[in-house]
């Protein structure tokens, strides 16, 4: 197959822990032609979705990783699949991107997670679908609602609903309360009892299985291949559909090898034969 993936630059890979690398390394293992462009090398001319493609040989080096043949404006409709693995943030381009990617699968792209499906889930908000496994949530611009909602269960999560990584999240517990005072009327933010959470491997719950079976077909049958769910206590705290990750870090902790199922699915979704 011809695969194609649309990242980040392929400069600021972590090869050591990045997980576009290890669908990268397993899909050439097997002998599939790897591609990649970014946002800004995508063109609508004509009515007709290209980028300027760049063909990638795999050296197995950890520094030198690649290397890339000249870049080549090609249809997306060319390729055997296209794997959505841009990082967020996401923002006005990101949207636009699912909008040009969305006109490609009308012209025969086979685009993976389908970007009306990424468009549709927001990461945080799309928890709110399956409110039988969340956490008391809150989601408001109006930090009095926030301050209630503090003062009714004494120990919360905020988190922005455009954030990525971490970044703005922080915890509210009974002693701290001074900290909602800083919040400024019409900051979009969410609130949720789930705390917690370490970046290690462990073994599924019965209650983290019971919420991916639940869950996995109904995304599936949306469009999204790849969706990581983010499970804290007995709880579902988000649904990453952007550019889920921690191939690797699974694959070392447990000895599960993840990029090799995700590979898997991508040959029975697109056919699996190659070209």
């Amino acid at each position: 197959m011809k695969i194609a993936f649309l990242a980040d630059p392929l400069d600021t890979f972590k090869t050591y822990k990045d997980s576009t690398f290890a669908m990268m390394r397993e899909a050439a293992r097997r002998g599939h032609a790897i591609y990649a462009f970014e946002q800004t090398d995508m063109v609508l001319e004509s009515g007709l979705v290209s980028a300027n493609v760049t063909a990638i040989t795999l050296t197995g080096e950890a520094e030198d990783w690649y290397r890339a043949a000249p870049a080549t404006v090609t249809f997306l409709s060319e390729f055997d699949a296209i794997v959505v693995r841009k990082d967020p943030p996401f923002d006005m381009e990101y949207i636009y991107t699912t909008y040009l990617l969305e006109l490609a699968e009308k012209q025969g792209a086979r685009v993976l997670n389908k970007p009306a499906a990424i468009r549709n889930h927001n990461e945080k908000l799309a928890i709110a679908q399956f409110p039988q496994y969340t956490a008391p949530t809150l989601v408001t611009r109006d930090a009095r609602r926030l301050r209630a909602f503090h003062a009714e269960h004494r120990d919360i999560i905020l988190k922005p609903l455009d954030g990525m990584g971490g970044m703005g999240i922080f915890r509210i517990g009974k002693d701290v309360p001074y900290v909602l005072a800083r919040i400024p009327q019409g900051g979009e933010v969410r609130g949720n009892l789930a705390a917690g959470g370490l970046g290690v491997a462990q073994a599924i719950s019965a209650r983290e299985r019971e919420i991916a079976e639940a869950l996995g077909p109904i995304l599936a049958q949306r469009g999204l291949l790849l969706v990581g769910l983010d499970v804290i206590g007995h709880y579902l705290t988000e649904i990453n559909v952007t550019s889920p990750t921690c191939f690797q870090e699974i694959t070392q902790q447990s000895g599960f090898d993840v990029a090799a199922m995700f590979v898997d699915a991508l040959e029975a979704e697109i056919g699996g034969s190659l070209i």
